[in-house]
């Protein structure tokens, strides 16, 4: 069976960063944009970060550009937005799609495990969410509106497992 451990994708170096090294941990997974309207959700992904961070959570930010053209910027422009507007340490990635024919495998992976209303697979808008379990399955996916501490509850769940 596939895992998100399975996957690799590029950090906002340009290198590959196998998912491997994130095995064990309980992983929260969104698409994100710095132009959008829920990008001050970042503020809310830190402190889910720094809370959790020493209990084996990660967040993974992923940077895409398909939704009304909101994540516009270069990999280090978005990394410097980041850092400075929100303090962003958690790990970010390389822009990727997350739907379409060029879509991120791991995206893929994501919406096929974890569909969203009504069955859909596409992501419908930046900010969605997926949190992983430490076995590197999809426990559940998030609408863009849920804010990062209202998942608090699932992420305990899946620590405690």
């Amino acid at each position: 069976m596939t895992s998100v451990y399975d996957f690799k994708a590029k950090g906002l170096d340009g290198k590959d960063i196998d998912l491997k090294q994130f095995q064990g941990k309980v992983l929260l997974i969104v698409n994100t944009a710095s132009e959008c309207g829920f990008t001050p959700q970042y503020k809310g992904l830190e402190e889910v970060y720094r809370q959790f961070k020493d209990k084996g959570v990660e967040v993974l930010g992923f940077p895409c550009n398909q939704f009304g053209g909101q994540e516009p910027g270069s990999a280090p422009e978005i990394g410097a937005f980041c850092e400075k507007n929100y303090g962003v340490s958690f790990p970010l990635f390389d822009k990727i799609d997350v739907n379409g024919d060029h879509a991120h495998p791991l995206f893929n992976h994501l919406k096929q495990e974890a569909p969203g209303l009504m069955g859909s697979k596409a992501i419908k808008w930046n900010f969605t969410k997926f949190l992983v379990g430490k076995d590197g399955s999809v426990y559940k996916r998030y609408a863009p509106q849920t804010e990062p501490k209202e998942l608090m509850k699932d992420i305990d769940k899946l620590l405690a497992q």
